[in-house]
């Protein structure tokens, strides 16, 4: 058959699928985005009228508490500012329609959407009910659709529990914050447990104290036979070389011994497939391998989830949804998968019987894993159809799809021990023998649970046990200790998950909300607390400490899933949180000192306007320097980081922003000082030759050389940008 009648055919199969959904009646459904709402379009028949309600249209006002802890904490709902009108909309066509059917996104918040909606759609039409899909596939639609249900009420509830759980901690710690520090700060239950990890970490690398410690390789050889083996052990044990005396002194002994051979083991291994992605490990994988902030990840794979245009065949959603702690696949989907390996790689790759993965303990398992609505839907095959951030990601996915339902990858593993006298060396090596699950993702993927030591990819020579080695060179090496790293995206998303805090939808808007607090910046990746955030922590943690424990904060989770599965009554477990709660507040509004003043720091500027000292405050945006005289005299202007380094400019570099938000330096002269640069100044540091402020070279690390440059035109040094700076 042509390829233009399978095309046909196809259409024609599609067109009459659609047609049988068709009824006498008229059908509103309501999503909650207008992509989503365009991709549904694509699926259903024309008298099903679909509009999409922008998120929550009830919800809490922002102004008040509006939860009435004497009544058994009654919310009071309002319809959200600006959000009267879509409302209205709704409310018009659900009067017009038959039915209406609410398809918000298959998840707590998605349900308390759904029933804030029902109950005020109702009087406009008695037959509202909840449809739920997991992909917004045309199969997925229609069982949807055949298939509507009743709010889940259990479900809502823990929704209501957590809203009012976090109203109830923000709204009473938060007014502390604005009296005793400053106006704009909040307190939130999972948000402050996530500032003191942050703040815990820093505290710890501080408090760290490096090291010595020595290591010894040394490279052998037999012939054409070479090998570098690593000291390991000494009469058996494992052994720790502390000083240059004492490595000294076992290259001394080294030098007077021979090398033989002591053991050669050869094993058969194999390593099996990592499972689909989870919302955890996706914004791990993605933040470790692409670089993207949590927010970014989530933002992208919502437009994937909801849907892209791939042109002849209009607006597809590419992945499952993207908030599941789950790891479990529908067997519609396995066998899909399991058809596209047959023929891409071959009956070899495809085990016998499909994998399955466990989920962790407190998995709530609602969803199946993240995963491609058609694996046959490769990357590259629409590629063109994507932006690059689009794209990368759902390359991501696809890979880790794909790979977790192929065959294990085979290897030998050889382990050679060598000894010299009492010492023991070895040196290890691994010889691939068939790639397996590999064929599909890189080594940096395949290791990207964090189980694997990645093993040096090179073979070890056969040698005989007993056979004696010549030795070529030795290498003796100093290190240090080094602190524990801080965190950035991944590592902390993999605390909060390990740690029973947080879920897979809160995550990101955490962190997000910790940097827009400024309780934290984010330098090179990692997630640095302020000094505003450690201020703010050892507060809290100081008064608040029982609710700061993040096993309080993994209990309450679980309570909340106790909820959702009927077995805790939420107005119960709010009584049981909140009595103790409030005696903790009153005790801290009465016992917390003021500290505004900590903040505010003197400097050598003084204000332009009255000739009055300035002082660095800290605003909404990061720190400003502000006159002492206010507010008499309102002059304020950015920290000054260091003199610009252009020729004969008395310009300060100060930090600014593009439309778009990415900051940037350049001078405080502008416009008659043009000069910007992506590259972060280094104030501490500057120029051997001109005495220029330095600037930290974004593309080279830390310990490579030339990573910090001069910018300054007219000096030996200067380095010009190869990126985006631009002298205008």
């Amino acid at each position: 058959m042509s390829s233009s009648k399978k095309s046909s055919n196809a259409t024609t199969k599609a067109k009459n699928k659609k047609e049988s959904m068709e009824t006498n009646h008229r059908t509103l459904v309501v999503v909650e985005s207008p992509t989503k709402a365009k991709t549904l379009n694509k699926f259903l028949p024309k008298n099903y009228k679909i509009m999409a309600s922008m998120g929550h249209i009830i919800d809490l006002p922002k102004s008040r508490l509006a939860v009435d802890v004497e009544k058994d904490f009654h919310p009071d709902y309002i319809t959200v500012r600006g959000r009267a009108k879509i409302l209205n909309q709704i409310k018009r066509e659900a009067s017009k329609a038959e039915e209406v059917l609410l398809a918000s996104d298959p998840d707590r918040e998605g349900e308390a959407i759904s029933y804030h909606l029902k109950n005020v759609l109702q009087p406009f039409n008695k037959n509202v009910k909840r449809i739920e899909f997991h992909e917004i596939t045309e199969e997925a639609i229609r069982n949807a659709v055949a298939e509507p249900r009743i709010i889940n009420m259990n479900l809502f509830y823990a929704q209501q529990a957590r809203r009012i759980l976090d109203r109830l901690v923000g709204y009473n710690i938060s007014p502390i914050l604005w009296k005793k520090v400053k106006k704009g700060l909040s307190a939130g239950r999972v948000q402050s447990v996530t500032l003191r990890m942050l703040c815990e970490r820093e505290v710890e690398i501080e408090n760290f104290v490096s090291e010595e410690y020595w290591t010894i390789e040394v490279d052998l050889h037999k012939g054409n036979k070479k090998v570098r083996a690593a000291l390991f052990g000494f009469n058996e044990k494992k052994i720790e070389i502390q000083n240059k005396e004492q490595a000294d002194s076992i290259i001394s002994v080294l030098s007077q011994g021979i090398y033989q051979v002591n053991d050669l083991r050869i094993q058969d291994k194999q390593r099996k497939a990592p499972p689909p992605y989870t919302t955890s490990k996706l914004q791990q994988d993605a933040a470790t391998r692409l670089g993207y902030v949590s927010s970014k990840t989530m933002m992208i794979a919502q437009q994937l989830y909801e849907g892209i245009d791939l042109g002849i065949a209009g607006s597809v959603g590419l992945i499952t949804y993207m908030r599941t702690d789950s790891v479990r696949v529908s067997e519609s989907a396995i066998n899909k998968v399991r058809d596209f390996i047959l023929k891409q790689y071959g009956a070899g790759y495809l085990p016998s019987q499909p994998n399955f993965f466990s989920s962790k303990k407190n998995a709530q398992d609602a969803h199946e894993a993240i995963r491609p609505t058609d694996p046959f839907r490769t990357p590259a095959s629409i590629k063109d159809k994507l932006t690059r951030d689009q794209f990368r990601l759902y390359e991501l996915i696809w890979q880790k799809f794909v790979a977790s339902q192929l065959n294990p990858e085979l290897y030998e593993q050889v382990t050679l021990s060598i000894k010299n006298g009492s010492y023991l060396f070895r040196a290890s090596g691994k010889k691939v023998k068939f790639k397996g699950f590999t064929v599909v993702m890189d080594e940096i993927i395949a290791s990207s649970e964090g189980k694997e030591k990645k093993e040096k990819l090179f073979l070890i020579p056969t040698f005989s046990i007993g056979e004696e080695l010549n030795a070529e060179q030795t290498y003796v090496e100093q290190h240090f200790t080094s602190p524990p790293p801080r965190y950035n995206d991944a590592s902390i998303v993999k605390k909060l998950e390990e740690s029973g805090i947080g879920r897979p939808s809160t995550y990101a808007p955490t962190i997000s909300t910790l940097m827009k607090r400024y309780y934290v910046s984010r330098a090179s990746r990692q997630l640095i607390p302020t000094q505003l955030g450690r201020l703010v922590n050892d507060m809290l943690v100081g008064h608040f400490e029982r609710i700061l424990e993040p096993g309080f904060t993994a209990s309450m989770e679980s309570k909340l899933d106790q909820i959702e599965d009927g077995s805790e009554n939420w107005v119960t477990m709010l009584h049981d949180f909140y009595n103790p709660f409030i005696l903790t507040v009153e005790h801290a509004i009465k016992n917390i000192e003021e500290v505004k003043s900590i903040l505010d720091e003197p400097t050598d500027f003084f204000c332009e306007v009255c000739g009055r000292p300035m002082v660095k405050k800290l605003g909404k945006f990061g720190y400003f320097l502000a006159c002492t005289g206010f507010p008499e005299c309102r002059n304020a202007k950015p920290v000054p980081l260091g003199p610009c380094p252009m020729p004969g400019c008395e310009g300060h570099v100060i930090k600014k922003s593009t439309k778009r938000g990415r900051p940037f330096f350049g001078c405080s002269k502008y416009p008659s000082c043009h000069f910007s640069s992506w590259h972060v100044p280094v104030p501490e540091q500057t120029c051997t030759a001109c005495g220029a402020i330095l600037f930290e070279n974004n593309r080279k690390r830390k310990n490579e050389e030339n990573h910090l440059q001069c910018l300054n035109l007219e000096c030996e040094r200067f380095v010009p940008e190869q990126d985006s700076s631009k002298q205008k």
